[in-house]
């Protein structure tokens, strides 16, 4: 049973159980005292009923949202779980019974936010369909999760175990529909069949976000063009046994 307990001002608070977050008070000597698990709602006011009950996904997502916003405040150096669950407004125990350590915390929670771009539509031009990647991805580098993780990628500098941790389970999320626009390209005659590779898949999301740790920002359309022209274009064609190509 969830029995709401009163409290000072009306508020109705609850207790969490399982997955859901419920809220809790304790007295002590006439004064209110929270506990490390209790959140109240800004937004309420102090006669209103306060009561927040997350279940599953939604829980996963509140989260997933607090460890992308401390990454990108604090860095993964200075993250704790005790931070995530405070700006989650969920108890450490919860984190705990998921996720044994920060660094399984950042890996789902990367997982959960890295975009699942789709392969642009098939129009048989194999420099339109990178460039709408390319946009994809610099449009998405512009936002939460660039920030988050470009302060995320300076810790992989200092910690190669994280690196090749996430090397390992977060995958490069252009690879999948960049390899598609390749195979259109085969299929057509343009391209070679040795480019259907992740290794040279990724060297455009690798150039793209190089640019972002050195610049500090997304690059611009002059810059996506200069990859793809100058860059991609001619790596692709220079492949063994592409057309035009010295195989």
């Amino acid at each position: 049973m969830n029995e709401g307990v009163p409290s000072r001002g009306g508020v109705r608070l609850y207790r969490e159980t399982t997955d859901t977050l419920i809220l809790e008070s304790t007295t002590a000597k006439g004064s209110e005292q929270m506990d490390e698990r209790t959140v109240t709602d800004p937004q309420a006011g102090t006669d209103d009923q306060v009561r927040l009950r997350r279940h599953g996904d939604q829980l996963h997502e509140a989260i997933h949202r607090a460890c992308l916003d401390e990454l990108a405040e604090h860095g993964y150096d200075r993250l704790t779980m005790d931070r995530v669950a405070a700006r989650a407004r969920t108890g450490k125990a919860t984190l705990y019974r998921r996720w044994p350590n920060k660094v399984e915390l950042v890996i789902s929670t990367l997982r959960h936010v890295v975009p699942r771009f789709a392969p642009p539509p098939d129009v048989g031009d194999l420099r339109e369909e990178l460039l709408v990647l390319f946009r994809a991805m610099a449009d998405e580098l512009g936002g939460p999760t660039g920030v988050a993780c470009s302060g995320l990628i300076v810790e992989v500098v200092r910690n190669p175990e994280l690196g090749e941790l996430l090397d390992r389970q977060v995958m490069d999320p252009l690879v999948p529909p960049t390899i598609e626009v390749f195979r259109r390209a085969v299929v057509r005659g343009e391209l070679s069949p040795a480019a259907l590779t992740p290794r040279v898949a990724s060297v455009g999301s690798d150039l793209l976000l190089q640019h972002f740790l050195l610049h500090g920002t997304s690059a611009p359309e002059p810059v996506l063009v200069e990859l793809v022209d100058q860059v991609v274009l001619p790596m692709l064609r220079g492949l063994a046994g592409s057309p035009g190509g010295n195989g």
